[in-house]
């Protein structure tokens, strides 16, 4: 069980917490990593290219000269792909690059991710982040307290504030993973992706966050 420490705000340790192996200390699986992100990708394509095909640019419709006795090669359209104006040889169309994983890839995926930012070092957990106002500037403070500068921050809970202020740095996304409780439902709403995971420099994880992902992804 990997044991990591917890720092706060001001980028000080102030405890340390055991992360269930069954989340955070998995056999990395590279290719369920690599067919994430692929489909992450993949999925976001608009596949909205096109080109035409011979049967489709205008004109063409005569033989530009006649079969034999020219000297020249037997030609039967002006729009073939070899002329100039011709169409295009298995022009792109329209298309929907999308495809699936099912529900246990991708959760597989996901731990395999996060053990692997965990062997890396690349994982910080904070004890809380919450911020009175939005304002990108006490942010960026935070990630200077940690030394971080290319970071995912998954959040436990949708915190408007802590969106809206890191929002215009480029180099920062804000995801979370929050359980609301309805009566006897519980309900996930969560924009943790593999894709993120590993793209950014460090994830950077609330002690909420973690128990989250935890009661999820276990």
């Amino acid at each position: 069980m990997a044991n990591v420490s917890v720092y706060n705000m001001e980028g000080k340790e102030v405890d340390k917490i055991d992360l269930n192996d069954a989340v955070f200390g998995v056999e990395v699986n590279e290719h369920l990593v690599h067919m994430s992100v692929v489909q992450h990708l993949a999925n976001k394509r608009q596949g909205t290219q096109k080109a035409k095909t011979r049967s489709e640019v205008s004109g063409g419709g005569k033989k530009p000269w006649r079969q034999k006795g020219t000297g020249h090669a037997r030609q039967g359209s002006t729009r073939a792909p070899q002329w100039k104006g011709g169409g295009v040889v298995f022009a792109p169309v329209p298309r929907d690059y999308s495809f699936k994983l099912n529900k246990k890839e991708k959760q597989a995926a996901v731990r395999s991710a996060l053990t692997s930012r965990v062997q890396g070092g690349k994982l910080i957990v904070l004890d809380e982040l919450k911020l009175n106002e939005i304002k990108t500037k006490e942010f960026k403070k935070v990630l200077d307290n940690l030394k971080v500068s290319k970071a995912l921050v998954v959040a436990g809970t949708i915190d408007k504030n802590l969106i809206l202020s890191a929002r215009n740095i480029p180099t920062v996304r804000v995801s979370y993973v929050a359980i609301e409780t309805e009566g006897d439902v519980k309900e996930v709403k969560s924009i943790i992706n593999v894709y993120d995971i590993m793209k950014y420099d460090t994830v950077i994880l609330t002690k909420e966050a973690v128990a989250n992902i935890e009661e999820v992804y276990a």
